[in-house]
This record gives C-alpha cells, structure tokens and sequence, in this order.
C-alpha cells in the first residue's frame, strides 16, 4: 500500500484522478488540457499512479484511454479507515466510489495465486458466494450456457456466457435482477481476464456496455468483491466490512465454519 500512498500525496496526481473521476476513458491529450504542465509532465504523473495501479489503460484504435481504478482505493478503506470509523468512507474523496455516467468501467488486482486456482473461485459457487455478497453464482461454464447469481430463492443477477476460455478469460452479458430499478438498467456485459504475473495474477473485471447514466449499484459493488476476492485467496479468511455478505443475515461467518 505505499506505493499508493506515495502516488496520492501528490496534489497533481490527485486532480488527475478528480479528472477521471469526473469522466472516465480519457486520452493523455484530454488530460493535458485540464493541467498547466507540459504532456511529458502529464505522462509522468500518469506512470506512477499506473505503477500504483489507481489508473489502468485501455486501446481503442490508434487512442490510449485512461480508467480511474478504484480498487487500491477499496484496499485502503479497508485497512485503514474501515476499522476505525466506517462513515469516514463515504468522504475518501470520492474514490472510493466507483464512476458514473459513463459506458465502461475498468477494476484491476494483483492476486498471489495460479490462474487454475482464481479460475475456480470465480465459477465455484460455494467460492462465489464468500466474497461476492454472499451470493452463489451457478453455470455449467459453456459458451452460450445461462449462469445465475442466487441468493437463496432470490434471483440477484443472472445472464449469457458470451465467451469461456479458462482459465484466461469470461465473457458474460450481465442483468441485475435484485430490484425493478436494477431491472430496468437492462443488459450489460462483464468481462473477467486473468493474467500470470510472476507468482501472481492480474485480474481485471470490465463492466462494460452500460447505460449513459446508468444508476451506480449495477458497477458500485465491484472494488469491494475484488478485495474480498484476494482477500480469501490470499489469507482464506472473510471480508466482513458493511455490505460485503449482505445476503447472508447478521452472522455471516457462522455459514463458512
């Protein structure tokens, strides 16, 4: 977490990430135009905070965009505030908070793990549900097969398996399901790609295909399963933070024991 630290204590690279927030998927000449330094100035306060992994990039055609990832933010939280006063969060500068208005968001991790073994987390539906609200994700996993996000006889979200290919890469088209709101938001995609990296993986989780305006509880609640993603992978235990098992009552711990 230093390296996030380090890259937050500078105000500059604070706007820069103010800017993303503010709208996400933007080139280095955009970025620039918002700052009084040169575009060299600007691509280096864009490399340490890649370093730190709070942006990520992505190409579209000859265009290199930039995404605000907001998991080191969650990471923190977590660590550091969580404990202390959870209201605190909701103020973290708004990072914390995923973006809105925007067709795409991207969410990246480092997990110390194979990619058989990440791969088995994010199809195992007694895995799933550890870290992700507590709802169990079901599929056969074949290209064109329906999975359904359960909580028990309530649907949470469900959709298509556009593309398997473990353990690299799941295409889903996804539908939130938990209310007539969400339901409204129609469909949108989800894209998970899993990349070895040493003795590590990187995950990144693209939700993609959104509505302009799109409400943000369809893409809000994907720094806080990431985070509890790694966190069992890596210690085995639980994250417990508010919201985090929310569809497994008041003592979710006792359902894992």
């Amino acid at each position: 977490m230093d390296v996030v630290f380090r890259a937050l204590a500078d105000p500059t690279r604070r706007i820069l990430l103010d800017e993303m927030f503010k709208q996400d998927g933007q080139t280095l000449r955009a970025l620039g135009q918002r700052l009084t330094m040169t575009r060299f100035g600007v691509m280096k306060h864009l490399r340490v905070l890649e370093e730190a992994g709070l942006v990520t990039t992505r190409r579209r055609g000859r265009e290199k965009l930039h995404f605000l990832n907001t998991v080191p933010i969650r990471l923190i939280h977590d660590r550091w505030i969580d404990k202390y006063t959870e209201p605190w969060a909701a103020t973290l500068a708004g990072l914390k908070r995923t973006l809105e208005e925007t067709m795409e968001k991207v969410f990246e991790i480092y997990i110390k793990t194979t990619p058989e073994r990440l791969w088995q987390a994010i199809t195992d539906p007694e895995m799933r549900r550890k870290y992700s609200f507590g709802v169990r994700v079901e599929s056969d996993w074949k290209q064109g097969s329906q999975y359904h996000g359960m909580a028990g006889e309530m649907a949470i979200f469900g959709g298509e398996n556009l593309e398997v290919d473990p353990p690299r890469r799941l295409v889903q088209s996804y539908n939130a399901l938990w209310s007539e709101e969400a339901k409204i938001e129609g469909t949108s995609r989800v894209t998970w790609e899993i990349e070895p990296v040493g003795d590590s993986c990187k995950l990144t989780v693209t939700h993609d295909q959104l509505r302009e305006g799109a409400r943000p509880e369809l893409y809000g609640g994907w720094p806080m399963v990431l985070s509890g993603l790694k966190t069992l992978l890596e210690t085995g235990e639980l994250l417990t933070t508010p919201g985090s098992l929310r569809y497994l009552g008041p003592n979710p711990e006792t359902h894992f024991r």
